[in-house]
């Protein structure tokens, strides 16, 4: 028996010796083993469900105590999370800033938390560049570009940029995929879909697999940059008639599904607040020009830009006409809406900015809301259920019902994972969309503004016509509707004159006032 044992622990250590060494001359990066990820991804599930389950055990519910000791279980929950995300990088780190992008679905603990991995993402080696490189293109660096800086201007999830230019004097920005992401997407996908639905069966209320279902549909289009390379011609095509917009011309010739060539674009990101100022540029008027963009994606052609996080939107002011630029960049992911969705969607809004609230409820419903619909109607705004019935149109946002909002949201978790699981997977995007939209509007601190309602209001009055007329049977039908639809639009421009005006006068009257009142400094 002793012999046995002997000859079975040589043989063990001799197997685990060889397999030393075979992983010390490959140096393999135990990250990549995917044992190692999913463990490290199952322990951190198991800490953070442990936590919850025991944490409130002799706290009694609704007491400040109960409250306070939330917010802290929260906390550490979301810094455990970002941890994980970036040790196992790539799509860990896409799933975490999604969620860090959900600032009214999530408590702020965690969006607070998870908004740090947009400057968190992993950066390959040069040699892993030019390894890529060689093997999409095949050739060297060299061969292809004058010069490659080796720093790369930004690193994502997914991906690292380069500023890079070619044998024609072109500056170019050239995109290059992380080259384990494709590999290990997959099987990253596979293991939070396993984690989350262990934390399901122990959280009933926990009902947020709408975020693997998304990720297993999108992260292969994300993966393929030839996919983002039309994406980007379309809209370029689409939106050609807003003079305010850039999108990089893409380079075919060096593009491939792992790398995307592109025209160098500059400027700051468009929650830089110092850089506009430094700059000369007008935050309404770029906060103002997004909102049209989006509009325009989202009621009129239903083709929708959906990663809009501030690394993606640059302003930039040309030195020779002096004119401001919006530069969207990373065109992987786009939404396109179905034409019935998008019109309910639209009818929403209209009923939304009206305060028109059986209409409210009724096209809620149809988008799948049913009885949540105020919950809905709140999501969509980002507006308390107060502001809604009132109008928000004429009701300003405040700092306190911002407050009010994500206080609310930890009390409402069950309802709106179950609102998330009802509306259509369209929706999810849209909602992330608006989040995104909603947290640049809050950093350049024009969100109080009423112009985005307006930019609303006139593409879902357009999008409202064309569907009529595409219905239309008769010239006569086509001129009543183009006729109504010019009437509407009319009168938003009047309602937009009448405010401009307005605004103009108390400016005036609070600058005269200023000079003529003896107090003033």
């Amino acid at each position: 028996m002793a012999h046995r044992l002997l000859k079975i622990s040589s043989l063990a250590t001799a197997v685990f010796g060889c397999s030393g060494f075979y992983l010390y001359n490959k140096q393999l990066d135990l990250n990549d083993l995917s044992v190692v990820r999913f463990g490290r991804a199952a322990a951190t599930t198991a800490f953070i469900s442990y936590d919850y389950l025991t944490a409130f055990k002799h706290v009694e519910y609704g007491t400040e105590e109960y409250w306070t000791l939330k917010s802290k279980v929260h906390r550490r929950s979301a810094e455990r999370l970002r941890d994980l995300c970036c040790a196992n990088r790539g799509t860990f780190i896409k799933l975490g800033q999604h969620l860090g992008a959900l600032d009214y679905l999530l408590p702020e603990e965690y969006t607070s938390t998870l908004k740090v991995l947009h400057s968190r993402a992993p950066q390959s080696s040069m040699e892993e560049i030019r390894q890529v490189i060689r093997e999409d293109l095949g050739k060297e660096l060299s061969e292809l570009f004058v010069s490659f800086e080796e720093n790369p201007q930004g690193a994502a999830s997914l991906a690292q940029v380069h500023k890079a230019v070619l044998h024609d004097g072109r500056t170019v920005a050239v995109k290059v995929q992380h080259p384990k992401v494709q590999r290990q997407s997959s099987k990253d996908i596979m293991t939070m879909e396993v984690l989350m639905r262990a934390v399901h069966w122990l959280f009933p209320d926990f009902a947020f697999m709408w975020l693997v279902e998304e990720s297993k549909k999108n992260m292969p289009l994300e993966l393929d940059f030839l996919n983002e390379g039309r994406n980007a011609e379309r809209v370029a095509n689409m939106l050609a008639h807003f003079p305010f917009l850039k999108i990089p011309m893409i380079h075919w010739d060096l593009s491939t599904k792992r790398i995307l060539t592109m025209e160098f674009a500059e400027g700051g990101q468009v929650n830089d607040r110092d850089y506009m100022k430094k700059h000369g540029i007008n935050v309404n008027e770029i906060s103002e020009n997004l909102g049209k963009l989006y509009s325009e994606m989202i009621f009129v052609h239903g083709f929708v830009h959906c990663d809009p996080h501030p690394g993606n939107v640059l302003i930039h002011k040309s030195e020779q006409s002096k004119k401001t630029e919006i530069v969207l960049l990373d065109h992987g992911l786009y939404q396109v809406l179905q034409p019935d969705f998008r019109l309910n969607y639209c009818r929403l809004w209209q009923a939304l900015i009206n305060s028109d609230m059986p209409e409210v409820e009724r096209y809620s419903r149809k988008l799948g809301a049913g009885d949540l619909y105020p919950l809905f109607s709140c999501m969509l705004t980002a507006r308390s259920w107060t502001s809604v019935t009132t109008g928000i149109s004429s009701v300003p946002v405040t700092h306190a019902e911002d407050i009010e909002i994500q206080t609310n949201v930890s009390m409402y978790l069950p309802q709106i994972s179950e609102l998330l699981n009802r509306v259509p997977r369209q929706m999810l995007l849209l909602l992330k969309t608006n989040d995104l939209l909603r947290s640049i509007e809050t950093t350049l601190q024009t969100r109080a503004s009423s112009s985005s309602f307006i930019n609303v209001s006139r593409c879902c009055i357009r999008a409202v016509a064309r569907h009529k007329q595409s219905k239309a049977r008769s010239k006569r039908r086509h001129l009543q509707i183009k006729l109504e639809e010019s009437l509407s639009l009319w009168r938003l421009s009047m309602y937009e004159l009448i405010l401009w005006v307005k605004s103009s006068m108390l400016v005036h009257w609070s600058a005269k006032w200023l000079k003529s009142c003896p107090y003033a400094v």
